[in-house]
Formats: C-alpha cells, structure tokens, sequence
C-alpha cells in the first residue's frame, strides 16, 4: 500500500467523521448516516488495501 492509498484513506475517514459530527450537531440525520458510511467506507478500502498487501507480502513473487 503506498502512502498516497493510505493518506487518501485517513483523509477520507477524517471527513466522513467531520460530516458525521456536523450532522450530530446540527439534528440532520442525513449527513450523520452519510457521514458514517464515508468513515465505514474508508475502513473497508483500508482493510481491503491491508489485505492485499499482505497476500502480496507472502515471499512468493513469481510462483504459479
């Protein structure tokens, strides 16, 4: 995983959460639930990219 993958991860995480505590705030559960499926996204594409990586890392490069 290269370090753009993960940055752009976190950032994605970090305003999903913005918009989740915007939408807390403001009584709009609309933006709460979108903000919630922005941070569950950007966990899922970080575990999927994690998980790759590690199936990439299993010192088999090349092997059929």
């Amino acid at each position: 995983m290269s370090i753009w993958e993960k940055a752009k991860g976190k950032v994605d995480e970090i305003v999903g959460r913005a918009e989740e505590v915007y939408g807390e705030s403001h009584g709009d559960a609309a933006a709460t639930v979108a903000g919630e499926a922005h941070v569950m996204e950007a966990q899922a594409e970080e575990e999927a990219l994690e998980r790759e990586e590690k199936r990439d890392d299993d010192g088999l490069a090349g092997a059929s």
